[in-house]
């Protein structure tokens, strides 16, 4: 994944994530129950966190080119959004519990994306 694809999906999600938080704050306190907009306001901020890190992921691409483990990194951390975010999405709008179970592998995603930067960042520092 080259580091202009990273940034603008990193740029998106960030755009999607602000927008998702206003209708949350706005237009869903009165629809969702207590629980369901925790759920929701979790989501959101897991997804704009990782969105960040995607830009962040970015230009960390543009400044060492011969790091390519960092595409790696950007493919975990979108799939952490969409699998971890995703389905706490789909899981308050349609209370699909099985959706459960899929929200631990997103947070893999974010883990192993972590890791992985770190040990890009060990590798550069060498």
């Amino acid at each position: 994944m080259k580091p202009q694809t990273i940034l603008f999906v990193g740029a998106i999600f960030v755009f999607i994530a602000v927008g998702l938080g206003a209708f949350g704050a706005h237009g869903l306190k009165t629809i969702l129950t207590e629980a369901q907009l925790s759920t929701y306001q979790t989501a959101v901020e897991y997804q704009f966190y990782h969105a960040l890190a995607l830009l962040l992921v970015a230009i960390i691409s543009f400044q060492f080119p011969a790091a390519t483990a960092l595409k790696w990194v950007g493919i975990l951390f979108i799939t952490g959004i969409v699998l971890f975010s995703g389905s706490l999405y789909l899981l308050v709008f349609t209370a699909t519990k099985i959706l459960g179970a899929v929200t631990p592998l997103g947070g893999l995603a974010f883990l192993a994306g972590w890791l992985l930067l770190s040990f890009v960042a060990l590798k550069q520092l060498k």
